[in-house]
């Protein structure tokens, strides 16, 4: 995946678009179609505190709900930094929410104000998928689609 031309179409298509959920559908699946290593990419939303609950995603069936205390989802909340799982039958409380996932990336995204609004959880059947390069352009891009400011 080539995060400039990537981080540029989602650019355009959300270009001012305020609504969340609108939001979270088109990044979900512009990064789905546009990475051959994304077996499901979708959003997890804060909707109670420390719980997470399925958001817009492109792939198979996701978990429903998931609390900040399980999985690479709930650290990456919990924690408030991104997760890089390159196994993530090796990673402590993992959800097994599909049985193909092998490693998945997870980034915590902000609202304007700072506040937790999700996850984005990239998973992958592939093993050591994402590296800390995917990283470094996922971040800001997020934080350049949801306004946190963060990542300019």
């Amino acid at each position: 995946m080539e995060g400039i031309d990537v981080t540029q179409r989602i650019l355009a298509l959300t270009a001012g678009e305020e609504d969340v959920i609108a939001k979270m559908a088109t990044v979900a699946c512009e990064l789905f179609h546009s990475d051959p290593r994304a077996d499901w990419v979708g959003f997890y939303r804060v909707v109670a505190p420390g719980l997470l609950k399925i958001g817009p995603y492109q792939g198979g069936h996701g978990c429903l709900t998931i609390p900040f205390e399980r999985g690479g989802c709930g650290a990456a909340a919990r924690e408030a930094r991104t997760q890089i799982v390159r196994d993530v039958a090796a990673f402590p409380g993992h959800i097994a929410c599909s049985a193909t996932t092998q490693s998945e990336i997870v980034l915590p995204v902000w609202s304007p104000d700072g506040t937790l609004i999700g996850v984005l959880d990239i998973d992958s059947d592939r093993p050591a998928a994402f590296t800390r390069a995917d990283a470094a352009w996922l971040e800001p891009m997020l934080a350049r689609v949801f306004g946190s400011g963060t990542g300019d």
